[in-house]
């Protein structure tokens, strides 16, 4: 009896301890080809070339207001599998980022041009903060809320941000929370205010 009793212990410790490797190595699923061809349709040079970011260079007009430019699973599909995107940021005189989170990566932001103020909160409310010049480099770990903020009132900022996942997602915490139909007495009790108050953000923050 005792005999079982150990060998039951140390299954459960076995799985247990499985388990937490699959926790800690989880991301994107290996692949056990060299990529993934699409269902229908050639694959030559062109399947693994993305032209999104050219307006960069183009010599058009700079944007008036936030702009992210992605080259993500949904835009480019032959990252299906390599565990890796890019999103190239385009930051106006006072513009930011707002708080947000990516669910399935972290995030490595270089700062190409301009000047950047970067934090993100850990899961014990400490908050890291960070002015940016151009040249740096800023880590946001994965799943935590972080932002980006353009405080320079003259110049734009420019960054590009490496993910280790062909779709790292994007929560953005105050369209997560007031464009999404959560109750308004749900959200007047979670932040200590009123229903009017509530009622104001998620109208401020409508689609037009």
């Amino acid at each position: 009896m005792a005999s079982r009793t150990s060998s039951l212990k140390f299954f459960s410790l076995l799985i247990c301890s499985i388990a937490i490797v699959q926790m800690a190595t989880a991301g994107d699923p290996d692949i056990i080809t060299d990529f993934i061809a699409p269902p229908n349709g050639t694959v030559d040079g062109n399947f693994f070339t993305n032209t999104g970011f050219r307006v960069l260079v183009g010599g058009g007009p700079p944007p008036t207001a936030f702009t992210v430019l992605k080259a993500t699973l949904a835009e480019f599909p032959a990252l299906n599998g390599q565990s890796v995107s890019y999103a190239v940021l385009q930051f106006p005189s006072g513009t930011t980022n707002p708080p947000h989170t990516h669910p399935r990566s972290a995030e490595l932001l270089f700062l190409v041009d301009g000047t950047l103020e970067v934090g993100f909160v850990d899961t014990k409310n400490n908050l890291f903060t960070q002015t940016l010049q151009a040249g740096d480099l800023f880590v946001f770990p994965k799943g935590l809320a972080h932002f980006q903020f353009n405080a320079d009132s003259q110049n734009p900022a420019l960054a590009i941000s490496a993910f280790g996942s062909a779709n790292a997602g994007t929560v953005s915490i105050p369209s997560t929370l007031f464009t999404t139909g959560i109750d308004d007495n749900v959200l007047a009790i979670s932040f200590k205010t009123d229903v009017a108050t509530i009622q104001k953000l998620k109208a401020g923050l409508a689609k037009p």
